[in-house]
């Protein structure tokens, strides 16, 4: 997700029109780059509107026109404590570093999930810390999946080895509403 022409967060493409992203990357002068892994190869398309989750960390960006792509496939319930999760993203990869021009992913563990762990804006999250790397700058917005399914839409992270991610399953009957996935 671009906002006026620079990158700022990452999403997911869950039908022909619409992405799913987080709340605090939202707002005027949107566009978004899809169908690749390389963020340079990748279609951008124009946004012509967004809807933030009336609770959590999540919104959904409208794109201008459709993209025949694979679509996340979205999770009706949150993840056992304990799971080993992927997490993916164009974040930074170190401290002070540029974002990643290719899409980067790792496995996180379960710590916690909705009902005792909040996002960035206290709704229902997943927690989790990780195995083989985590979630940083520019990650915002990015997917957490447990067995093929979207769970998480990232959040907040501490760059060493904590993230929250705001909890799918909890937003799945706006999501439905809005985006009829």
């Amino acid at each position: 997700i671009y906002r006026n022409g620079a990158f700022t967060c990452s999403g997911t493409v869950i039908a022909a029109t619409w992405v799913l992203t987080a709340a605090h990357c939202v707002g005027s002068g949107l566009t978004v780059r899809v169908g690749s892994v390389f963020r340079a190869q990748a279609t951008t398309i124009n946004v012509t509107e967004y809807q933030v989750a009336p609770k959590g960390d999540l919104a959904l960006v409208r794109l201008a026109s459709g993209h025949e792509t694979a679509y996340s496939k979205l999770a009706d319930a949150d993840p056992p404590v304990g799971a080993t999760n992927q997490i993916c993203g164009w974040g930074r990869t170190s401290y002070n570093g540029q974002f990643s021009e290719q899409l980067k992913c790792a496995d996180v563990r379960v710590t916690s999930v909705a009902g005792t762990c909040l996002d960035h804006r206290y709704g229902p999250a997943i927690c989790t810390t990780k195995i083989n790397g985590n979630a940083w700058s520019g990650d915002s917005g990015g997917p957490q999946r447990y067995n093929d399914q979207q769970v998480g839409v990232a959040s907040t992270a501490d760059g060493r080895s904590e993230q929250t991610y705001g909890s799918v399953p909890a937003a799945r009957s706006w999501i439905r509403s809005v985006a009829g996935v």
